[in-house]
């Protein structure tokens, strides 16, 4: 009778038919490992999690850019009506002439008694009228920029975008883990609502057979009618415990195919693989839980290692910074006296050098201020680890406790079994009244259910435990 008992709860567990489904419409096949990535594939916090990934190895790779010479190529080219014209006066020029004393040449001058000079020989100059135009007007060069000391500056914005990069990562990792945990309870609640459905139906089957030879016995005068009744109410309230059995059936089937991107209506089929109790005690954490391995950690030590080089590069902006250029221009246009005034080209080298001398105090300012939010960036690592240490510890006790449960679920629910067996062998000899083996059913019932949900209790206090300790792939 238990075998019988547990073999039929067994297979209504698994066999329980998805309700509301098409029967024409083929029944999917899952396990919990294909739910994990059906899920990680279809997640929409993990594809924007890669892609944020993406953009921070461009962001990295654009920094180090930086350490490079920039070479530049400008051209210009412009017309302009701007046209005008200027008079350069004219007046007298002095003739030279040969001094054979000295054997150059001096101008043919005389000093007057005022102090003035008299023009002994001299050429007329006219005045000269100037036309100009500026017409079209071409300028092209090409630069070329080297730094060769930033203060730092470049260095630490490479560094800063690096470990941007690696919190991208983990970050990935972390999504990750969540989807998992978050698939798992998703899975496991509806094989738990699946089985408890088999053991609403496993439990009505007992009522249905019991109220058989209850009403025969009625019929030969062997019962009363109050007991016919008393089965009946039984067998109605279990009907009822089918039905929200069936109603938490599909609505967690549908929530599991809303988060491994499955169409809501899709029949499933869960390939329940856990692992039995033998199995299980091998799975405890053992040593020391540690969080070390878990995303989040190396996502606070990066922050914190961005804030450490945001003091760097905060510091940068006061120190000297020093960079040469090179560079070759050519310009073509503007006429003077209808003549092209530009039409060459010219080469040029040099070095620049900035040292902040006074900034009023702002240097120290914004460093005091960077150096704090470095030190905000540790404090919060340092909380935040220790949270997560005491969540796993709390992990670590929850997955202790579950072993535990599903122990004392299974010895519950093998003497429910074997109590039921002998109500209903003392019932049926006329040693006990019908409302001992209507508890002794109700007992076996309400055992197979908690057997139900510590089992499925325990793989998502496994799953939780995984992610708590970062070892959760």
């Amino acid at each position: 009778m238990k075998t019988h008992i547990y073999n039929v709860l067994l297979l209504l567990a698994i066999a329980t038919p998805f309700a509301g489904a098409n029967a024409q419409e083929a029944v999917r096949d899952i396990t919990l490992d294909q739910a994990r990535e059906l899920a990680l594939q279809h997640n929409k916090d993990i594809a924007k999690a890669r892609l944020t990934l993406e953009q921070t190895r461009y962001d990295a790779k654009a920094y180090k850019t930086n350490y490079f010479p920039r070479i530049n190529l400008t051209a210009a080219d412009l017309y302009s009506t701007v046209k005008g014209d200027f008079t350069i006066a004219g007046g007298h020029l002095p003739i030279y002439v040969l001094n054979p004393a000295t054997g150059t040449y001096v101008p043919n001058v005389t000093m007057g008694a005022d102090g003035n000079y008299i023009f002994n020989q001299y050429a007329d100059f006219p005045s000269q009228k100037m036309e100009y135009k500026v017409g079209n007007f071409f300028y092209g060069g090409v630069s070329l920029t080297q730094p060769l000391y930033m203060g730092g500056k470049i260095t630490a914005a490479y560094r800063m975008a690096s470990r941007g990069a690696e919190m991208a990562n983990e970050n990935i990792r972390l999504t990750e883990s969540q989807v998992i945990v978050k698939t798992d309870e998703a899975f496991m609640q509806a094989v738990m609502a699946r089985q408890l459905a088999g053991v609403a139906r496993s439990y009505k089957q007992l009522l249905d057979e019991l109220l058989k030879n209850v009403e025969s016995a009625v019929r030969h005068g062997m019962k009363t009618r109050n007991d016919q009744l008393k089965v009946q109410v039984k067998r109605g309230e279990a009907e009822l415990s089918i039905q929200r059995a069936d109603n938490a059936t599909r609505l967690s089937t549908m929530n599991l195919c809303h988060i491994i991107g499955l169409p809501l209506n899709t029949p499933l089929q869960l390939i329940d693989n856990l692992p039995g109790k033998e199995q299980w005690s091998m799975t405890g954490s053992g040593e020391t839980p540690s969080v070390e391995a878990r995303p989040e950690v190396a996502i606070l030590q990066a922050k914190t290692d961005i804030a450490a080089q945001q003091v760097k590069l905060t510091r940068s902006d006061f120190l000297p910074q020093l960079a040469m250029f090179a560079g070759y221009s050519y310009a073509n246009g503007v006429k003077l006296a209808n003549s092209k005034l530009l039409d060459c080209g010219a080469g040029v080298v040099g070095a620049t050098l900035k040292v902040p001398l006074v900034t009023f105090g702002e240097r120290f300012y914004k460093v005091r201020s960077a150096k704090a939010r470095h030190q905000i960036a540790q404090t919060e690592q340092q909380d935040l680890t220790e949270q997560m240490q005491l969540e796993l510890a709390q992990a670590d006790n929850n997955f202790a406790e579950a072993q535990t449960e599903l122990s004392m679920t299974e010895r519950n629910l093998q003497q429910a079994e074997e109590n039921m067996r002998l109500a209903r062998q003392q019932y049926d000899v006329g040693m006990e009244p019908l409302s001992q083996l209507l508890d002794a059913q109700a007992m076996w019932q309400q055992a197979s259910a908690d057997h139900v949900k510590a089992k499925c209790q325990l793989q998502v206090a496994h799953t939780k435990l995984l992610k708590a300790q970062g070892l959760l792939k």
